[in-house]
């Protein structure tokens, strides 16, 4: 199988993270086409006939969110959540890395859409490289006036600004990083107001990733119809896909949306080594359910990865195969969780926390099958019910593999008990024995 390169193609070219380099290969063209040749309603349309969906995890069309900015002369903002931070995602590094000025160029063009005057990027706080090669692209950009005052010489301002995470998964989720960006504690935001009518600094704020920004030159270059002509329905155009764990050649692919993820995990990343099968995959990083070999025969899009009872996410896949056991596979991700909890709403606080508990007893041979209801049971209780997606992102995996996988907790269970019993037994014995010998002596 091959990829579908859109944003890949050719980044491996040397020198494509100067401006030099990018220009040359037609670079900021589209920029200059939406500022001095289209209006912002023009702009709008396109991304709204492109029906590009945001690629970091929500899935909500750009254009859409874009066109939900008020009217007016206020302060208004776009934010670039480059804090890709959930587990198995690293596609959003690779394009910082190595074509930082199409990200810019993104940039530009959504702050046009949105009307927005100062733009920042928040980069997750473990990309030191990926923030020095952006420092240095944005420095380019305002050199050549691109950025700045009076953008390409005309009379529209946009300053921009590379902005370094605290290093928070919770960082990730946008009103978070709104607060990170502001200087606080990153906290989720009760929401409404939503970002678009009070975000940064109380302003209007439209909030996209990397990989959804890195779209908009394409589109506004050949039309969003042109991209709406790949994929499936209402998952257009291509996606960079991360592809983890037990398979033969993990990294990026680009796709259009639509392949069968057989073709991704098989035809691409290779598959499992000889030998072993796929058990279970994540289809969207470690905060989407778990799904079967059997769903692998499912189209790569929203809707199909959603009616499976999973989600598309960040396009993260990460594979298992039959050689890893369940539970431990559970507890590393509900650790993972619990740590990254900023712990503001009860049901994520208490839930991350309760959950790591009652999987360590099961691991260590304490456990009863009745744990294992009540630990279902609290993964429904925590869904829906917190401030944002932190808690939902660990109740959804765990729910799942209780669902798909309970006889294997069951025999887990069983086998810790059994040698939590055999231990015990030979410490006893082994008491016992010193004991005669101390009577003995």
């Amino acid at each position: 199988m091959k990829e579908t390169k859109l944003l890949t193609e050719g980044i491996h070219e040397p020198g494509l993270h100067t401006l030099e380099v990018y220009e040359g290969r037609g670079g900021y063209r589209s920029a200059r086409k939406a500022l001095f040749d289209m209006t912002q309603e023009e702009v709008l349309e396109q991304l709204e006939a492109s029906g590009l969906r945001g690629r970091g995890g929500a899935g909500f069309a750009m254009g859409k969110k874009a066109s939900f900015m008020p009217e007016g002369s206020m302060e208004k903002y776009l934010c670039c959540n480059a804090d890709e931070s959930e587990p198995g995602t690293f596609k959003d590094r690779l394009l910082m890395q190595k074509n930082p000025h199409l990200l810019i160029e993104g940039i530009i063009i959504g702050a046009i859409a949105a009307d927005a005057q100062r733009a920042f990027i928040f980069i997750r706080g473990e990309y030191e490289l990926q923030a020095k090669i952006l420092d240095a692209a944005v420095t380019e950009a305002y050199d050549k006036g691109y950025v700045g005052q009076g953008i390409f010489g005309s009379d529209r301002m946009l300053e921009l600004v590379v902005h370094r995470g605290q290093g928070a998964y919770i960082c990730g989720e946008e009103t978070g990083l709104l607060d990170g960006l502001e200087g606080n504690r990153g906290n989720p935001r009760l929401k409404p107001p939503f970002p678009a009518n009070q975000g940064l600094y109380q302003g209007p704020t439209l909030i996209n990733n990397v990989e959804t920004l890195c779209n908009t030159p394409m589109i506004i270059e050949k039309g969003g119809e042109w991209f709406a002509s790949m994929g499936i329905d209402e998952s257009t155009g291509t996606k960079m896909v991360s592809v983890s764990g037990n398979v033969q050649r993990p990294g990026n692919y680009e796709i259009e949306l639509g392949t069968p993820a057989r073709e991704i995990v098989y035809g691409l990343a290779g598959g499992p080594l000889e030998g072993r099968t796929v058990k279970c995959w994540f289809p969207g990083g470690s905060s989407a359910p778990i799904l079967l070999d059997e769903h692998l025969d499912l189209p790569y899009t929203f809707e199909a990865m959603a009616e499976a009872g999973s989600m598309l996410g960040s396009g993260a896949i990460i594979v298992v195969d039959d050689t890893q056991p369940i539970v431990p596979l559970a507890l590393r991700l509900a650790e993972f969780y619990r740590h990254e909890s900023c712990g503001k709403c009860v049901p994520c606080r208490e839930g991350t926390n309760w959950t790591v508990k009652m999987l360590e007893r099961l691991d260590e041979g304490e456990g009863t099958p009745m744990d294992l209801s009540i630990l279902s049971d609290v993964q429904e209780n925590i869904m829906g019910n917190c401030l944002c997606v932190l808690g939902d992102s660990m109740a959804m995996p765990i729910g799942a593999m209780i669902k798909h996988f309970r006889e294997e907790f069951v025999q887990h269970m069983e086998e810790a008990r059994h040698r939590r019993n055999l231990t015990e037994v030979a410490y006893g014995a082994g008491e016992l024995a010193g004991s005669a010998e101390a009577g003995a002596a």
